[in-house]
């Protein structure tokens, strides 16, 4: 047969294709024998037609815009369900949470699972990981480029980039990238070269556009090689940004003051009225506003635990943190005037580790969900079919005791979950292992009452569907977007 080598060859990689990289070994076993090793030995053209086909894949990639192109989609399609359970009734979990002032809406009615689509587009490896919507349904991301930090501008539909900017970068310096979107469409967001910008996401005639219409410098209030690592509004519209180095600082009336927590704090912070709320590597701190200056209130050590997840501030006022005790994950809610203890849980297996995200649940209690990053050291704790110790759990406050709620097995590698108490679900980013060595990566909704899995869609398959530490959002269409290592996905309703 003239074309036999042609034509096993194409059949492996369909087998490939279809059922993962279990056939990769199944092909290793057969060039044990010598005589198909014969066979199969690729003349010079071969080689050279294979490797010009690889190099004209990567240069598509490497040369193509951001956004044109769909993420590469990996093996194992025939062994993974793409579906898994019901769609949802969408009830809502509770009463929902007054708007949060000066920053844009967060809470959107997410998908229920109506016959799911998904869209993927390739960005590279940039490193995004969180999402804004403004007024327009845009969406606004910061993302790590070659060059530095970009700040891009995105369709909510397409996923293709409308604008982008790209701002000052420093190598070595231990600062993500962070940024807010407030109420007026404008961007806050923390360069590298110890600067605040304020950026529109909109020219005159409302079309996208990213202009700086101003400039906070923190030089002053910060050491030369410190970066900032947590930026949010607090309720009156004062901006409240937290360094690496441990400066707590806040900016009135376009200057900025700070004050030396003695800490480290490399985690978002979170706020309140006139206060801020910052986890570092040695406790939780409370900063707050006197006379116009940042003063801290109160100090809570963690007393041998590690450091967890962000703090959230939670309906009462009392704020929730996350803390890596041996040999549990111990979930804390402390008063927000004295910093005391209200109550304490433990969560998930020893050795569990909230680097996954701690989130409030949104629906009018004080509640929060806790994933367990355990085990999830970089998206090569989870190729070939892997998963990590996973779990989601959560933790209600009734009457002064932390009641563990549900826990849920899901193997949420990274990443905390979103929620959307209007329809009364939280989705995750969950992954399944496979025996089979195939990376499926499944966004699941949860019950925020329950923790049963209600539905599950497969977003993708591969490495590069891993979402690593970045955190799905709801948008206003009701669609769930998720930043991945490869870009981005869309998962939304069939409407």
């Amino acid at each position: 047969m003239r074309y036999a080598r042609t034509a096993v060859l194409v059949g492996f990689a369909l087998l490939f294709l279809a059922l993962g990289p279990a056939v990769l070994v199944l092909g290793l076993l057969t060039l044990t024998i010598p005589r198909v090793r014969a066979w199969l030995r690729p003349d010079r053209r071969t080689v050279a037609g294979w490797a010009a086909a690889v190099v004209a894949v990567v240069a598509l990639l490497l040369l193509v815009p951001g956004g044109w192109l769909p993420i590469l989609a990996g093996p194992g399609a025939a062994v993974t369900p793409a579906y898994l359970g019901r769609p949802a009734v969408g009830d809502a979990a509770g009463p929902l949470p007054s708007p949060t002032a000066h920053v844009a809406p967060a809470l959107f009615a997410g998908p229920l699972g109506e016959s799911p689509r998904v869209r993927s587009r390739w960005y590279g490896f940039d490193g995004c990981r969180d999402l804004a919507a403004d007024t327009r349904h845009r969406l606004v991301t910061l993302c790590g480029g070659p060059g530095g930090p970009v700040l891009r501008l995105l369709d909510p539909t397409g996923l293709r980039q409308l604008a982008s900017k790209e701002l000052p970068g420093r190598d070595g310096l231990p600062c993500p990238g962070v940024f807010f979107l407030d109420d007026t469409d404008h961007v806050v967001v923390a360069t590298t070269d110890q600067k605040l910008l304020t950026i529109g996401t909109a020219d005159a005639q409302g079309d996208p556009d990213l202009t700086t219409t101003a400039t906070v410098d923190l030089s002053g209030s910060l050491p030369d090689e410190d970066c900032v690592t947590g930026l949010r509004p607090d309720p009156q519209g004062d901006t409240w940004f937290a360094s690496h180095d441990g400066r707590v600082g806040v900016v009135v009336d376009g200057e900025p003051r700070t004050v030396d927590v003695g800490d480290q704090l490399d985690r978002p912070l979170a706020t309140s009225t006139s206060a801020a709320y910052v986890a570092g590597s040695d406790g939780l701190h409370k900063v707050a506003v006197l006379a116009g200056r940042p003063v801290v209130v109160w100090n809570a050590r963690y007393d041998g635990a590690a450091p967890g997840a962000a703090p959230v501030v939670l309906p009462s006022g009392s704020v929730a943190v996350a803390t890596n005790r041996d040999p549990r994950l111990q979930i804390t809610v402390r008063r927000s005037d004295t910093g005391k203890v209200v109550c304490r849980t433990e969560v998930f297996g020893d050795g569990g580790s909230a680097d996954g995200g701690l989130v409030a649940t949104a629906d009018g209690r004080d509640a929060v969900l806790v994933t367990n990053a355990q085990g999830y050291g970089g998206p090569l704790a989870t190729v070939l079919g892997r998963t990590t110790s996973g779990g989601i759990a959560r933790v209600d406050v009734r009457g002064g005791s932390c009641v563990h709620t549900w826990t849920s097995d899901l193997d949420a590698p990274s990443g905390a979950p979103a929620v959307s108490p209007q329809v009364g679900l939280a989705y995750a980013v969950t992954k399944r292992h496979s025996w089979w060595g195939v990376d499926a990566w499944y966004v699941t909704a949860l019950d925020l009452r329950t923790g049963r899995a209600v539905w599950a869609r497969r977003v993708g398959l591969g490495p590069l569907r891993d979402n690593h530490h970045a955190a799905p959002a709801v948008g206003p269409d009701g669609s769930l977007y998720v930043p991945v290592l490869g870009g981005f996905l869309r998962l939304h309703d069939r409407s």
